[in-house]
Order: C-alpha cells, then structure tokens, then sequence
C-alpha cells in the first residue's frame, strides 16, 4: 500500500509528525512501519503532552525499590516481601463495549503486575459514570460492573475496594480505572530490560487474532457521531487463559531461565518488543510468520497492532527453550520462538521470507514527539456570599436524608456484591470501608490500598484539587490504621490540545507532586488517559489516586463501624466551615461555584500521623475520615455500619449546625475512643498541637441533634442503602 501524508493522519499522526517520521528514516516508511510509529507516537503510549511534566513528580522513598519506567511500581513492605501495584486507564473501550472494555481492562492491569513476578493478591477500582438521567448510564455500569466483576472473579482475585461516581460530564465517556496489587519476594522481581546478543524472543499465550488492532490509537482521540465503528477495536477478554498463563509464568518464573519478560498490552507486540529492547539498548529481530494466528492470511500490519489479550513476550537464556515449552505446554498455551536479540538497535520484522519493517529502536523511543503545549492558569474562584438565614430555614434531618442518599454518597453495595471480595481467604476489611485490607499470607503483616479521585475540587481550582485527591489517599489509609507508603496515578483529561484542558492537566500535577513530596507519599507508576470527551465537549479533570500502605500487625487494623455503647467521639482536626464546592451547597442549595476547600499539607501530616500514634496505643476504636457530606454524613456511616446510634452535639463554635456538620474542611477524622482513656489521647493531641472538637457519646440506637432532632438508623440505612438498588431494578 501507498503511503502518504493522507494515511498517516488517518493513522492518528499530525502532519508534522509524518514529516519527522520520513526525516529519521531517510525514506517513506511501508504501511507496517506507519503502524509502528502510529502506535508507538500516540498519546497513549508516547505520553508525548505529558511526559515534560510527569517529570516533575517525586518518584523516590526509602521503601520504593522501582518507580515509574517499568510495568508497575514496586515497594518495599519488610521481610523480604514487596508490594507490586499500578493504575490504568480502559476508558475508551468501555464506553463502546462496557463488559469487553472492562474486563480487558482488569486483565491488562494484572498483566502488568504478574509479569514482575508478583502473584496479584488484589484489585480495586475508580469508575466514573454520566447523569443517573441519562440513557446510557445505566447500561454501561451494569455493563462495566459485570466486565469487572467477570474477568477478577474468574481469575480468583479479590476486588477490595474502589470508588463510583456520578456526574453528567461523563455523558459521552464514562472512566474505567483498573488498579492491581500483587506480592513478590524482592529477591524475584523480573524486568522487562532485554541483555545479551542473540538470546531467544519468545511468544507465550493466546494466538494473535485481528480483536483490538488501533486500540491504542482509539484510545488518544475524542469521540465523534460514528463511536459505534470503533467496536472492532476493543479487546475480547479471556480470564480462565489468563489464569493459565499466570500459573505457567509464574512457574517459568521460579527458575533463573528469564532475562526480561513483558505483557502485550496497548499496541500489543510492538510495544513490548520495541521497550524491551529500547530498555536494554538492543536490537530484535522477528519473523512473523511463527508468531502463533487464529486466524488466517493476517498481514505484517495486523499482526503487530493486534491487542489480543492474555498474551506475553519473553527474552530467554540460550538453552532453556525446551525446558520453558514444556511448561507451557502443560498449561495448554501457545509458546513460539518467534526471534532474537541483536546488536543492531533496530526492530526488524521479516514475513515471508521478506524484510517488512527496519526501524531504528531509538527513532520509536528516545525520539519520540514531546510537546510542551500551551495551557492557562486557573484563578482560585471567589468565596460564594451565602446568606445566613439560608441556613436557619433549613431542617437538618431533611438535609442529611438527601445527602445520605445522592448517587455519589449512597452505598454501592450493588457494585461490589457481584465482586468475589473474600477469595485467597486474606481479605480482612471489605469493600465499603475507607480502604480494602489483605493479609500478607502466612504473616501478621497486612496491605491497604484505596483510590480516589475528586473531579468537582479539581475543576473549580485544578492546583487544589491535585492536593486534595492525595490527602484524601493518605486520610483513607490512615482511618484504617495503615502507614502511607506510595501512590499511583491515572490522569483522566480531555484534549491536551485544547488550552483549559491542558491547564487542568498541568496544575493538577502541581497539586499532586506537592502533596506527594510533602506527606513522604510518591508517586510510583500511573497512566495518563487524554482526549475523554466528545467532540469539543471534556470530562471534569479526573485524577485517580490509588494509595497503599502498611499495618504490621492487621490485628490493630481500623475500621468504620461503631463499637460500643457510652464511647466518645471526637473529631480530629479543625471545622472552618467550607461549604463552597461541598455535597451540600451542590445539591442543597444548587451552588455550583466558588472555591474548594483549602489543603495544608502540614495540618494533613501531623493530623494523620499523630492518628497512627493514637492506634499504636490502642486508644482508637473505630475512625472514619470526613469527606463528602462533611462530619454528619461521616458519622451516619459509622451509626450505619456498627448499627449503633449517637448522641450528638454540636461545639461552641461561631458558625450554625449546618455549615459545622456539613461543611467539607480537609485533614478531619472521626474517631471512637474509650471515655477513660480520653486524658491520655487529649494529651496526645495536645502535645502535637492538633485541635479537636468533642462530639458526643454512643447510644444503644437513633442519632439524637442537639437534643431536639431525632434520626432512626432504620431511616439513615434506608436513605444510604436504597438510591443504587432501585436505580438499577427499574
């Protein structure tokens, strides 16, 4: 086929690019080496608006052993043990074919950690829909949540926790982030840095059919009128062949035969053979035609953008070929050696007994496009002036009933009963807590993890929505008493190459790198997802935050529920009184504007850490971190989960019952503390200057305000617990 300007930019490729392209080569590239620089220059996988600020992010920590460049990020969790965890985008494909997209989704995500040599011991997810009104809303979660729940559960991994949202900016593109953890000794981590001359490529899996071809470059455009054409680019999943090839790489993995091993994820062969050897400052050469099809007569071209699933590239040690079959043999999957290393850094493809493709490796990688585009700055809106006597003609039990029961509070048990939350036998907090918890098998050790984003803070000021989707992180880790260790990432924008977008993009960075480097939380391995919108119209800034952490004896493991009748509750940190950007003032009073509230960073640290001080002594009974919804909505949860009631009563402070219980002030935990023990924890608080305000005491059932409003917890759990189902059931 002919190849020209036109082609490339049917390709995705901007003029300029193609120009670039022809430069490097000296020549017109065939339309297999279009393929590959398509693939490999789209945003995607290039990261090519992103990369000159991603730079800027704290990557380094005592406990982080790899940061970002490898599959996944690893950390440090003692013993000999490390935590092997990362976040990806499967946005595009799951608004065209919500289960196949999502399900592809959770297999790729594990893919990524199991090729490192870790087992994955559990999954999570952030998942973000249109208006409830809308009508394709509902079919793509039930859609989505059945492609989740479909590939996890047959792969026997738990899905912890996770987090649904919402809002009508997803209309025309819903966000599917899939997060994986997995455990490995540190002695057998596995990179995908090809070495040595000559050593064998090998292809392990599924056979390669023509599913997901463009994937990748799908992925870096906007929707348009003719989405439904798209379909043959998303991927068909198989979860029981990629448990099979778990198990096989894994026992592969128990020998010393691998030099380097990587998934076919976006862009399928080309991306893992080109970084493999981009990684190892090599060349690889590989004949197509032993590259193992389903299906007949596929070209060069098809062959290397397939993005079949369940499919691995491996450098092994001259000799070990057959003993590495026989492995896969016996878990009934293909294995091919399909090429080998060379000295030449070039990738070079042969078909037939002809050359197609010789590209130098570096013109794919190193000098891959890097644009620093043109973004503003955001302003810090104004404070809205809202009138005081608002409030006092509002009735608080009416206002918390709402809250209680709108789509982005309410329980999402819907979600995670078609999730297996309990298999391996590990799982110690379930989903519904401020963070899932696994045990370390066989150890007292257990791993928390959480996600979470915050797209209304991020799109009123992006620089302190950045801060607070890392705070939120580290609060959620540290309610279930948990010490934060690291993050991972994915971004969710629109178009980079519209200016507002990409100052969203560029200032929620900023928030997250500062937020990072101040709580000693970095950041580890991520995704960047751009071009989420519809024609011209974008998402809200999305940044998901997917945190883990470290509680060395799970038996002082935190959870929400309260426990005991006559016990204190406190809240810790500070109540200013923010309702600008908060549930309330959004759905109450219909106030969309203003600024979120403010983050600082010390009062988050110091707060969280001197809570990790009270669970050390065991003065914590239960604790829950305020977010949406503010201190009642929290506490509601709490009455809710340990269906236990309270006494409540407001603090002598300067503002009304309102703005003090609904009010979403950043740094704050609710917490349960035995009454004889509450001189020792005052003093505790005292001593690291951390404020706290007495709530009320626990009660055998209601929650009782001010002595003058009464909420049965019948009520609160109908309101809580009702919204999602019926939804769904009509």
């Amino acid at each position: 086929m002919l190849v020209n300007e036109k082609v490339a930019i049917d390709h995705g490729l901007k003029s300029n690019e193609y120009k670039k392209i022809c430069e490097l080569l000296e020549r017109t590239p065939n339309i297999t080496e279009l393929g590959i620089f398509s693939a490999m220059w789209n945003e995607h996988c290039s990261y090519k608006s992103s990369r000159l600020h991603l730079k800027k992010l704290p990557t380094k920590g005592k406990k982080v052993i790899q940061g970002p460049g490898e599959n996944a990020g690893i950390i440090d969790i003692e013993d000999g043990d490390a935590i092997v965890f990362k976040i990806e985008s499967h946005n595009h494909p799951s608004f065209i074919e919500p289960y196949q997209g999502a399900a592809t989704g959770v297999g790729g995500i594990m893919r990524d950690v199991f090729t490192m040599g870790a087992r994955p011991i559990a999954n999570l997810n952030s998942i973000h829909f249109g208006s409830p009104q809308h009508k394709k809303t509902k079919n793509l979660l039930r859609g989505v949540v059945h492609g989740i729940g479909g590939y996890g559960n047959c792969m026997g991994v738990p899905t912890i926790a996770g987090q649904t949202s919402f809002d009508s900016s997803y209309n025309g593109n819903i966000l599917v982030n899939a997060m994986t953890l997995g455990l490995v000794k540190k002695n057998k981590i596995f990179y995908s840095k090809a070495a040595g001359l000559n050593k064998p490529v090998i292809y392990v899996g599924s056979k390669t059919g023509r599913d997901g071809i463009h994937g990748a470059s799908m992925a870096s455009a906007s929707f348009d009128e003719k989405i439904e054409e798209k379909k043959p680019t998303v991927q068909v999943g198989d979860p029981f062949t990629e448990k099979l090839l778990l198990e096989a790489c894994l026992e592969l993995m128990a020998g010393d035969s691998i030099i380097a091993i990587q998934d076919m994820g976006a862009a399928g062969l080309t991306s893992s053979s080109i970084e493999m050897a981009s990684k190892g400052n090599l060349g690889i050469e590989i004949n197509l035609n032993k590259v193992p099809c389903r299906e007949t007569k596929m070209t060069p071209y098809e062959i290397m953008l397939s993005e079949s699933q369940e499919r691995m590239l491996i450098v092994l040690e001259n000799g070990k070929e057959d003993m590495a079959k026989k492995i896969f043999d016996k878990w009934n999957l293909d294995f091919a050696v399909i090429g080998k290393t060379t000295s030449t850094k070039n990738i070079e493809l042969f078909f037939d007994n002809e050359q197609v493709a010789n590209i130098p490796v570096n013109t794919l990688v190193e000098n891959s496009p890097m644009y620093d585009r043109k973004w503003k700055k955001a302003k810090l809106p104004k404070k809205n002036k809202i009138k005081k006597d608002v409030f006092s003609k509002l009735k608080i039990k009416d206002v918390l009933k709402k809250i209680l029961s709108n789509q982005n509070v309410c329980s999402k048990e819907w979600i995670w009963q078609q999730y297996d939350h309990t298999v391996m036998g590990d799982t110690i907090q379930k989903p519904g807590g401020d963070s899932g918890v696994v045990r370390v098998h066989g150890t007292e050790k257990a791993v928390a993890a959480s996600v979470d984003s915050s797209a209304v803070y991020c799109w009123a000021h992006p620089l302190t929505g950045g801060k607070q989707v890392v705070a939120e992180s580290w609060r959620n880790l540290i309610s279930v008493g948990a010490t934060p260790i690291a993050i991972t990432n994915c971004l969710n924008f629109g178009s980079p190459e519209n200016e507002d977008n990409m100052g969203e993009f560029v200032e929620c960075v900023q928030g997250i790198g500062e937020a990072s480097k101040y709580l000693n939380f970095p950041v580890v391995s991520g995704n960047v997802s751009f071009y989420n919108q519809t024609k011209e119209i974008g998402i809200k800034p999305t940044p998901s935050i997917g945190g883990v952490g470290l509680i060395k004896d799970y038996k002082k493991m935190i959870s929400m529920d309260l426990k005991e009748v006559n016990n204190l509750i406190l809240v810790i940190g500070k109540t200013e009184g923010h309702i600008d950007q908060s549930l309330f003032a959004r759905t109450i009073l219909d106030e969309k504007n203003g600024p979120p509230p403010e983050i600082n960073l010390f009062n988050e640290k110091n707060n969280g850490e001197t809570l990790l001080k009270l669970i050390e002594k065991d003065f914590i009974k239960s604790a829950h971190d305020v977010s949406l919804g503010g201190i009642i909505t929290a506490l509601s949860k709490m009455c809710i989960s340990g269906n236990k009631g309270i006494n409540l009563k407001k603090p002598k402070v300067l503002m009304s019952e309102i703005e003090y219980f609904f009010s979403e002030d950043q740094g704050r935990y609710i917490v349960e503390i035995n009454p004889e023990n509450l001189k020792d924890v005052v003093k505790i608080l005292d001593k690291n200057s951390v404020h706290y305000d007495e709530l009320g005491v626990i009660i055998e059932k209601d929650m009782i305000i001010e002595e003058k409003t009464k909420v049965t917890i019948d009520e609160l759990k109908t309101c809580y617990t009702n919204w999602l189902k019926e939804f769904m059931s009509k």
